[in-house]
């Protein structure tokens, strides 16, 4: 169902020039509208008599792919227009992938960005939820199907990526002129956080989860010290055991894997080695416990890691870590994460002294993990701006972290020239926290804040933020938050 118009639309439709031919065309992919499903046409309260669907796609550039029944919704799959390079927009262009939750015009709305793939099933963010409003969700560029063809990776970058944003935003605020707020989980929250750096004017409110904050990328010692405080003395015991046992067996180990990667068809050419997969894997372990399980869960941990069997050991790893998760096949589909982490974002590096000498490796680098044909080099002074922005010119910005996610080893912080700006931690909380864990006084501050920002705080919590709610109901189909911030079993990935 994907448009043929990738590669031909003119620049005229790129720059703004109306094109009837892109609109009937993107109207003739549509499903049936929702209305005739159950949904309901454009509500009354709307500010416009003309059908959602037809002012989305008179916009040049905008063509559907599909539209989705949702009750008490409409929900749009959609491709944009958008230029390679923004300092260079007749240098050809790509269609990037959104997706809009359309409630009502006069509802504000939520600008939703994962960071990675967009997810094609009707969803809602948590502010989208407490705001009870709108939401538009963007696949980042150059994670397929929105890569330019052939891909100039050096257009891969921050500011290219927030100025799509930008460009998503101007395009619909014509159409949704209420309030907006951007939001996202882990590198959906950088991304957020570095559109506001470059659109500060965009954007009525930021909503960061669980952000890592990497200013400089060769001094990673926070980790070290997350790692020997997190959770409990008896569960970095187990944890570490079953690591350790994992390299101390490494060759019946890679003997399974390699009967393992036979099975699955699985190949190694970009980390160059099975076994540089393998160690890859079980180094991934420790943190990618703490990053997606709860201290709770240790009781599945092998208490005695030298007494299991190797298949305890093996299943152990694959559980948390994911033994293709290293794979080309696998790691094709977050190329651009690691390039971004290899030219801007910056990576960890822990040193796991429990290990002894048993790594070969070390944590390898995003280099490994990209191809060849694909040069890279680092930038120190992004994450540095970055940082520096957030410090002295916050305005409407909170970030949610974990207590136990090692992600948030290095946060992001405000400083004096921070305004009406917050950091919260959710105790025990993991890489999946959200404003609803964080103890009962700053879960209603935040959610004040957050209904403040999109112009919906009732008067009762401008009076008493205390009384501060979602104001949509807890849907159990839509707000399942699980998979924004849960991309494959481990690998080292925000």
């Amino acid at each position: 169902m994907r448009k043929v118009l990738r590669g031909v639309l003119s620049l005229a439709v790129l720059i703004g020039t109306v094109s009837a031919t892109g609109a009937s065309a993107g109207a003739a992919t549509a499903a049936e509208p929702a209305a005739q499903q159950g949904s309901g046409h454009t509500s009354s309260s709307e500010s416009s008599s003309e059908d959602i669907k037809d002012r989305i796609l008179a916009i040049p550039g905008m063509s559907l792919i599909e539209e989705k029944p949702y009750p008490g919704y409409r929900f749009f799959v959609l491709e944009y227009t958008q230029p390679i390079d923004h300092k260079h927009p007749s240098k050809g262009t790509f269609q990037q992938r959104i997706t809009l939750l359309h409630k009502d015009t006069t509802r504000p709305t939520v600008f939703f960005t994962g960071g990675y793939n967009v997810s094609t099933t009707p969803s809602r963010s948590e502010p989208t939820q407490i705001i009870d409003g709108n939401q538009v969700s963007l696949e980042y560029r150059y994670f397929t199907p929105s890569r330019p063809e052939p891909a100039d990776w050096s257009k891969l970058d921050i500011w290219q990526a927030a100025s799509d944003q930008h460009r998503v935003f101007k395009a619909l605020k014509k159409i949704y002129s209420k309030n907006w707020l951007t939001t996202g989980g882990s590198k959906g929250g950088m991304t957020a956080t570095y559109f506001e750096r470059f659109y500060p004017k965009d954007m009525d409110g930021v909503v960061a989860y669980v952000a890592p904050n990497d200013v400089n990328d060769k001094e990673d010692s926070a980790y070290d010290r997350f790692f020997d405080r997190v959770g409990t003395k008896e569960c970095r015991d187990r944890l570490n055991g079953v690591q350790r046992e994992a390299l101390v067996r490494r060759e019946p180990l890679e003997k399974k894997y390699e009967e393992y990667a036979e099975a699955n068809g699985l190949t190694f050419d970009t980390v160059g080695t099975l076994d540089k997969a393998f160690e890859a894997t079980v180094m991934d372990y420790v943190w990618a416990y703490w990053q997606y399980s709860l201290l709770a869960d240790c009781d599945t941990i092998p208490a005695d890691a030298p007494r299991a069997t190797d298949q305890e050991i093996w299943d152990s790893i694959d559980t948390i870590s994911g033994f293709s998760a290293y794979a080309d096949e696998d790691l094709a589909a977050y190329t651009p994460y690691y390039y971004q982490a290899g030219t801007q974002l910056g990576s960890p590096d822990i040193k796991q002294p429990w290990l002894g000498n048993l790594s070969r490796y070390g944590y390898q680098p995003p280099r490994t993990y990209v191809p060849r044909s694909i040069p890279m080099k680092f930038q120190p002074s992004v994450m540095r701006d970055v940082d520096r922005w957030v410090r002295n010119n916050a305005r409407h910005m909170l970030y949610v972290y974990g207590e136990n996610d090692p992600w948030g080893a290095e946060p992001f912080r405000l400083g004096k020239g921070a305004r009406d700006s917050y950091v919260y931690t959710v105790p025990g909380g993991n890489h999946g926290s959200k404003v609803e864990g964080l103890v009962d006084d700053e879960k209603a501050k935040a959610t004040a804040a957050i209904l403040r920002w999109a112009g919906v705080a009732p008067a009762s919590v401008e009076a008493d933020p205390a009384k501060a709610k979602p104001l949509a109901k807890f849907d159990a189909r839509l707000d399942v938050r699980d998979n924004e911030l849960r991309r494959d079993r481990g690998t080292l990935r925000p």
